[in-house]
């Protein structure tokens, strides 16, 4: 059964647009956990554009489901996390100049560093370190070679193609990626872009995936319904599609 990890940067992105304490993006995520997630993802950027260091101390404190630190392989965010220490750290990469993540994290070019973060997030006890890749067959090798356990496949590509052939052929090469993942012995992620519409499809193509993050799509239909009913849609959704 695949698990749902909510994303809540999101509520704290509208809370900084004003500079304000609301929405507090840690009771989000204790709405998200009542409304069933399996889950809560968070994403500390180094310029701090939304999450913030305070937000992190507190969704320690108070998420009682799984916690996902995303996180870039800078040592001051790294050190972060190591103090922490969340259930999982997913390494990702960043720009300064992105609005959001715009593909996976270079593990055959960064083989090095990533291999010295990977060991230092285990050393901190963290149970989980994934990689976010690229759905490509030499990027999920590299990510196994650098000792990450787990790997999140990057969805974008197949949320935003243009057609349905060209998504469903995403959603080929993602099946790929997973099963080649899922063959050297790591647990399979996947999120970015996923939302209630093409989720369905992904499903039903791609094996092996242990869990999903999906946040945006959520957050922003929560604008409309509420947190409560947007979550639980997005519940039944995945465990539908989920389903032998």
């Amino acid at each position: 059964m695949t698990r749902l990890l909510i994303n809540i940067d999101h509520v704290a992105t509208l809370r900084n647009a004003r500079r304000d304490r609301v929405p507090d993006p840690v009771h989000a995520a204790a709405r998200c956990e009542a409304a069933g997630a399996d889950g809560i993802v968070f994403h500390l950027r180094e310029d701090r554009r939304h999450i913030t260091d305070r937000d992190v101390e507190l969704l320690k404190e108070t998420v009682t489901s799984k916690l996902d630190f995303e996180l870039s392989v800078e040592p001051g965010v790294v050190d972060i996390c190591c103090k922490i220490r969340p259930h999982l750290a997913t390494l990702v990469p960043e720009r300064r100049e992105e609005v959001t993540t715009e593909g996976g994290i270079d593990a055959v070019a960064n083989e090095e560093r990533l291999r010295a973060t990977v060991a230092k997030l285990f050393e901190a006890g963290i149970e989980e370190v994934a990689l976010f890749v690229d759905p490509d067959l030499d990027q999920v090798s590299a990510a196994h070679a650098v000792g990450a356990n787990c790997i999140e496949l990057h969805t974008g590509t197949f949320a935003t193609a243009a057609t349905f052939a060209a998504r469903r052929s995403e959603a080929d090469t993602l099946a790929a990626a997973a099963k080649h993942a899922h063959d050297l012995g790591m647990q399979v992620h996947a999120g970015h872009g996923l939302n209630y519409e093409n989720y369905p499809l992904f499903a039903r193509h791609v094996p092996h995936i242990h869990e999903v993050s999906i946040g945006f799509a959520v957050i922003a239909r929560a604008l409309l319904v509420g947190v409560d009913r947007a979550v639980r849609d997005m519940v039944t959704l995945v465990r539908a599609s989920s389903a032998p």
